[in-house]
């Protein structure tokens, strides 16, 4: 069995993906124990119900809890203007971090995270699970072993319901006000897309123009489409249409061309990788298991990380980049302009 650690649950009513964080921990064995810490209270039951006797103790504010405790990791998960202090607190107390993306309203409150994060070393990986997906992981190694050759470009697509935006309770919600979220579609979902555009190819985005819109026209402060051209460091282009514009589901793609052959995942339309080399018409399919896959892969690396057994799920440079590169595509949509991000 690998080296058991202590985690503690920052979150609050708002927490997202409760559920599926407390499962993920019930079921890593190299859990030993869960300590919440929750002011409202609220997600008392479903922490004891998910976890079972792996919950140890609940406090109802985080300061009490590492006054009692030292875990290794913190699993912060709160509305994006709540994120930073909680994250700051954990990072202090020596823990490693996982939290729920956007964990900032901007750029300036995320930075010194990161700083102080890595004068601790310390590592803090924003929790985006797609990563460890069995066909991301199949398709990062088509690349790195120069199957596609040298990449040329890249198209990005996802698309989720609008059906979620007319409802009253997502209206009062903190995903709808820019002031609590930091943005809508972008910062909660195309995030996800934009990483893994990064990780796949192994290349960071430098500059992005582009557009932000309500299509839908609720009553909402934060857009429900993007359009985005993207330019990265080893020198090819890419593009991100993004949206809440279905009727329910999703839609998603995401296609990559290179000098020897292409490939295309497909994931909600039963295609979760295909791929052509060498232009000869023939396509490959990826027809391994899709398992494991979502949250408690990425959890377990967290975990496994934070014991020092695992690379983690992003370093701290990873997760600041995909930040810069989200809050520089708000910036070039509200001002017109190309913005180019620093370097790395």
């Amino acid at each position: 069995m690998s080296k058991q650690i202590d985690v503690a649950v920052l979150t609050n009513e708002t927490g997202a993906h409760l559920g599926a964080y407390f499962s993920a921990l019930k079921t890593t064995e190299a859990v030993k124990s869960v300590f919440l810490a929750d002011p409202s209270g609220k997600q008392v039951d479903l922490a004891r119900k998910e976890l079972g006797t792996k919950l140890s103790q609940v406090y109802p504010q985080a300061e009490a809890l590492f006054q009692n405790h030292k875990p290794e990791l913190a699993l912060v998960t709160m509305e994006a203007r709540q994120a930073p202090a909680a994250i700051d607190l954990a990072l202090e107390q020596g823990s490693h971090v996982l939290s729920e993306k956007p964990a900032c309203l901007n750029v300036s409150q995320f930075e010194p995270l990161v700083q102080k994060a890595e004068s601790k070393h310390l590592n803090l990986s924003l929790a985006l699970a797609n990563r460890t997906n069995p066909e991301i992981q199949y398709a990062r190694t088509l690349i790195r072993e120069g199957t596609l050759g040298k990449i040329y470009g890249v198209e990005l697509q996802l698309l989720a319901d609008q059906t979620r935006l007319t409802r009253p309770a997502y209206h009062g919600s903190w995903y709808a006000h820019k002031d609590q979220a930091g943005g809508g579609f972008l910062s909660w979902l195309a995030i996800h897309w934009l990483d893994l555009s990064m990780y796949l190819t192994g290349a960071s985005i430098n500059e992005v123009s582009g557009f932000t819109a309500n299509a839908g026209g609720q009553p909402l402060d934060v857009e429900d489409s993007a359009a985005f051209a993207l330019r990265y460091d080893a020198g090819f282009l890419g593009t991100l249409t993004a949206g809440f514009y279905l009727k329910q589901g999703y839609q998603s793609m995401i296609k990559i061309w290179g000098s020897k052959g292409w490939l295309e995942m497909l994931p909600f339309a039963d295609r979760p990788l295909d791929w052509s080399v060498n232009h000869n018409g023939k396509l490959y399919r990826f027809e391994k298991t899709l398992e494991p896959r979502g949250y408690t892969p990425a959890v377990r690396k967290a975990v496994l990380a934070a014991a020092g057994e695992s690379e983690p799920l992003l370093t701290s440079r990873e997760s600041l980049r995909i930040i810069q590169t989200i809050y520089a595509c708000y910036e070039a949509a509200s001002t017109g302009k190309r913005q180019a991000l620093p370097g790395l």
